[in-house]
């Protein structure tokens, strides 16, 4: 079983940075950050296999970076240059099993954290 708590969200203008962290305990493999706008679906913005080998939306490519410090077992996504565009219900995922995400941002994930609401004014 896999447990995932994500924090630092908030607000912040746009033009502004924010740092997401996602703590997790047990195995967590393959991980991935995903967002979810109001009243619409799911969109995976960044993966991150073991070896730290990453992979991200081009929405979002060049400005959010992800990370993971396997020691701490967590996971973090730095978001830079955020618009209004980007606020969301910001999710860790975690898959459990393999560490390799291979690429694809529609693969599924055994585990989910409840998710921080990240909000950017214009």
């Amino acid at each position: 079983q896999v447990r995932l708590v994500e924090s630092g969200g908030g607000s912040v203008q746009a033009g502004g940075s924010l740092r997401l962290s996602c703590a997790a305990s047990g195995y967590t493999g393959c991980m991935g950050w995903y967002r979810q706008f109001q009243g619409k679906e799911r969109e995976g913005i960044a993966l991150i296999s073991s070896d730290l080998s990453t992979t991200y939306a081009d929405s979002v490519k060049g400005r959010f970076t992800a990370s993971r410090d396997n020691a701490k077992n967590t996971l973090y996504l730095q978001m830079t240059s955020l618009e209004p565009e980007d606020t969301a219900m910001y999710h860790c995922a975690a898959d459990g099993t393999f560490w390799r995400c291979s690429g694809d941002l529609t693969r599924s994930f055994n585990y989910w954290g409840q998710g921080t609401q990240v909000t950017v004014s214009s």
